[in-house]
Parts: C-alpha cells; sequence; structure tokens
C-alpha cells in the first residue's frame, strides 16, 4: 500500500493529482519510478524534454556509491588539468624572463661584436636551425668565441663548455693548417 509520503513525491515529480497519484503507485507496486513511467505511458505526465527516458530499474546503494565516486574523480581529473596548464603557464614565463634577462655573445678579437637575449636566440635555433647553427660552427672556424653572460647562464661552467668548443675549433684549425 502506498504511504503519504510517496503519494505527496508523485504528486510533485509528476505534477498529478492525489488519486492520479496513488492509483499509479498501486498500479505499479508503490515504486515510484515504475509509477512515473505508468503515468507518462497514459499521457499524463510528458517525457523528459531532453529526449532522455525513465527506466524502471533501480539503483542499489553500492551503484550510487560507484557513480558519485566516477564523477567526483572526472571532477578531480579537470581540476588537475588546469592545475597542470597553470604551472606549465608558470613555467613558460619564468623561462621566458630568464631568457631576455640573459644574454649570448659573440665575441671576436676581444671585442663584442654581437649580444643577442638568449630567448632571441633559442627562437632562431627553432625556426631557422640550418641557417643559423651552420653560421655558429663557421664563427668558431673565423676565431668567434661564444659566451653567455647573466644571472642564471653567465656563471663558469657554461662558459667553460663555450671557451671548449673554441678551443677545439681552434685545435682542428691548427691541424689543417700544419698539414699543408
Amino acid at each position: 500500500m502506498a504511504t503519504l509520503e510517496q503519494v505527496e513525491k508523485l504528486r510533485e515529480k509528476a505534477s498529478v493529482s492525489f488519486e492520479e497519484a496513488k492509483a499509479a503507485l498501486e498500479a505499479c507496486n508503490d515504486d515510484l519510478l515504475d509509477a512515473i513511467i505508468w503515468l507518462e505511458k497514459q499521457g499524463k505526465v510528458n517525457p523528459p524534454v531532453a529526449g532522455g527516458y525513465y527506466s524502471s530499474e533501480h539503483k542499489g546503494e553500492g551503484e550510487r556509491e560507484k557513480e558519485s565516486a566516477h564523477q567526483e574523480t572526472r571532477q578531480k581529473q579537470g581540476e588537475s588539468f588546469s592545475d597542470m596548464m597553470k604551472r606549465f603557464g608558470r613555467f613558460c614565463t619564468k623561462l621566458i624572463h630568464k631568457g631576455n634577462t640573459n644574454y649570448f655573445e659573440v665575441e671576436k678579437n676581444g671585442k663584442i661584436v654581437i649580444s643577442v637575449p638568449v630567448t632571441v636566440l633559442a627562437i632562431s635555433l627553432i625556426f631557422f636551425f640550418w641557417v643559423v647553427l651552420p653560421l655558429l660552427i663557421l664563427g668558431l672556424f673565423f676565431g668567434c668565441r661564444y659566451r653567455f653572460r647573466g644571472y642564471e647562464l653567465g656563471r663558469g661552467s657554461v662558459n667553460r663548455v663555450m671557451d671548449t668548443a673554441s678551443d677545439t675549433a681552434e685545435n682542428i684549425k691548427r691541424s689543417f693548417n700544419s698539414e699543408k
């Protein structure tokens, strides 16, 4: 037998009279969802607007918990993706800042010929790799020395590597000249 709470709930959901709600519940063995479907088939309730459908299957407590946990996981993944994108944006901003405050310098005969921000060098290498890299290598053989200046890259270890590359190019040049 249908309880008053069930009848009221069905009336609220289906917008039907008390008598129609009680009859629907009795016809469906007091199953609220089945009663809504029964009223829908009777033409007393409009089907869902979004083109959905009612199902007579009930979800158990475990199924509801699984669905809720799945929904929370999706929300956490969305949050972590946005957090990841924010971190990536901060990383890019820091990287560009470091590139603009550190300089790549080309030196020949003790004079600085060119001094450009590292960001410009990096972009040039990315877009004009086949032009910039050979020019840098050729510059080594024509007596150019490269170094970095700035707080982040102006350290001795980075410039020692650049000096080693210059010295190696000089040694190769000398070995070719001595063979002649």
